[in-house]
Parts: structure tokens; sequence; C-alpha cells
């Protein structure tokens, strides 16, 4: 079945006529800022074993012996040391992860995540 219209349809108030003169708008693309980095840092203590927070920073942060070993030596010379930038979710996660296997191995290992300048 084919249906046709009978009438016009009718158009919305205050839309003007068409004279062939149509305006086309241009996609202006919108500027995006980057999102805000955080830095994973590991803070000294006096219980942690060095070789545990070198096995944590390998095994959470996907980092070589020899690389792990200079981080925690930053840790433990300077107080603290950065083991990763990440967007604030995935340090979250980072901060996350590492408190918990320092929990489970009964050290009292602490790990922060702070914004970027």
């Amino acid at each position: 079945m084919d249906f046709m219209a009978i009438t016009q349809p009718i158009k919305p108030a205050g839309v003007p006529e068409d004279d062939g003169a149509s305006v086309v708008l241009e996609r202006v693309p919108q500027k995006v800022k980057p999102p805000q980095m955080h830095q994973v840092v590991l803070l000294n203590d006096d219980y942690t074993p060095m070789e545990f927070v070198v096995v944590v920073i390998q095994e959470f942060f996907s980092k070589d012996r020899e690389t792990a070993t200079q981080i925690m030596l930053k840790i433990h010379l300077e107080g603290k040391g950065v083991c990763g930038v990440y967007t604030h979710d995935v340090a979250a996660t980072k901060v996350d992860q590492v408190l918990d296997a320092a929990r489970q191995a009964g050290h009292p290992l602490q790990c922060v995540s702070e914004p970027v300048d």
C-alpha cells in the first residue's frame, strides 16, 4: 500500500521561508585538555625490607631489576621515590594494589598518588 500526503506539511512558527540560500554551519572542533597526570610515590619506612620494595616496583610498575633497585635506593635515601606517572584512575589503582600487597605480606609500606604540576 502506498500512502500519499494530501496536504502540505505545516511549518513551525518562527521558521523563515527557504529562498534557496541555505546557511551551512561549520563544525568547530572542541579543544580537549589532556587528563591530569598523577605520580605514584612510595614512602620510606624503617621496617619494610628493601627486597620487598624492589619486587613491588618490578611487579606493579613493570620496571627491570636494575631500575627497581635504583628507585628503591632513592626511596631509602631521600624518603620517597616516584615509581610511575599515570592518569588519576590508573594511579589510584596502582596505589591500592601496592597497599594490598604490603598488607598481605605484613609490611607497613606506604604508597600515595600526587598530582603532577
